[in-house]
């Protein structure tokens, strides 16, 4: 079945990236988020669909709950995380009565969201449309692929950790890419070890390798790793994104003037996002 208004709204969206999971708790979504706050430092403008219908957590880790939607002639208009309009979001999570309340949806109504936010969000021009999925390989992945399919989205990010547990469950979600024609841009380990705050020893918590192995193994671009960071896990759990935090010294915290977009340059992860974001664009460059 064709959906033009899709088409409509993809027409002005130079490349449309799906993040996936095979399990929940890698740390897709602040995956998502790093990559979209790297290309928006890059001069990128992005888009990020929440599409974590169950647990939308984007907003919360962009500093932007509370915000509500706004309806326009052109469709709803997304929240922007920043006064340049660089990074923009929609989730349900806006939608929402408050935080807490909880979305009990079978299939067919999560179908018929996932469609209207394709169908009716006014992103206007893009560079990049990252949307985040859920865990697994349930209604929102096979809706989303369903309705995207007749435009030719650019492919997956498959985020994993790198323990066996995690890799088991990636290779089902690298079975669904294939089985839908989705393409494989990629794999990100994430996880891969955590640098200490104090002495800067990594510690391997989860081991190492194993998703760069997966990826060789099944002859899939490999993005890069990404350790733990306290720091990254404060800066998106506080509410006042303008603060960066430092988990060594309090003290030493800085007051940043903007917002996540521009907080997010002082830290250590973004040098290593801003790596991953370049292997992502130089392989998109190659299939366009």
């Amino acid at each position: 079945m064709s959906h033009p208004e899709i088409g409509q709204r993809l027409a002005s969206i130079k490349h449309v990236v799906l993040v996936l999971s095979g399990k929940g708790g890698v740390g897709k979504s602040s995956c998502t988020v790093q990559l979209a706050l790297s290309l928006a430092n890059q001069g990128r403008k992005v888009g990020v669909l929440d599409i974590d219908l169950c647990g939308p957590s984007i907003p919360r880790m962009l500093g932007l709950e509370g915000r509500q939607i706004h309806q326009a002639t052109a469709g709803w208009v997304p929240v922007f995380a920043d006064s340049g309009k660089q990074l923009a979001c929609m989730s349900i999570g806006f939608l929402l009565p408050n935080k807490n309340t909880s979305v009990v949806w079978r299939g067919p109504k999560k179908n018929a969201m996932i469609k209207q936010f394709l169908a009716d969000v006014y992103w206007g021009d893009l560079d990049y449309l990252l949307i985040d999925t859920p865990p697994g390989t349930s209604d929102e992945h096979l809706a989303v692929v369903e309705y995207l399919q007749e435009w030719n989205p650019d492919g997956a990010v498959i985020v994993t950790t790198p323990q066996a547990v995690a890799l088991a469950d990636v290779k089902k979600e690298i079975n669904f890419c294939t089985k839908v024609g989705l393409p494989l841009l990629g794999l990100i380990e994430n996880m891969s070890g955590f640098v200490c705050p104090h002495c800067a020893e990594c510690t391997n918590v989860f081991s190492t390798g194993g998703g760069e192995g997966l990826a060789k193994h099944m002859d899939i671009p490999f993005l890069g790793r990404a350790p733990i960071d306290p720091n990254l896990v404060m800066l998106l759990e506080q509410e006042d994104k303008t603060v960066v935090p430092n988990v060594n010294n309090p003290d030493a915290e800085k007051i940043v003037t903007g917002s996540i977009v521009e907080t997010y340059q002082h830290c250590e992860l973004s040098k290593i996002f801003a790596t991953i974001t370049a292997t992502l664009e130089a392989g998109l460059g190659k299939t366009k």
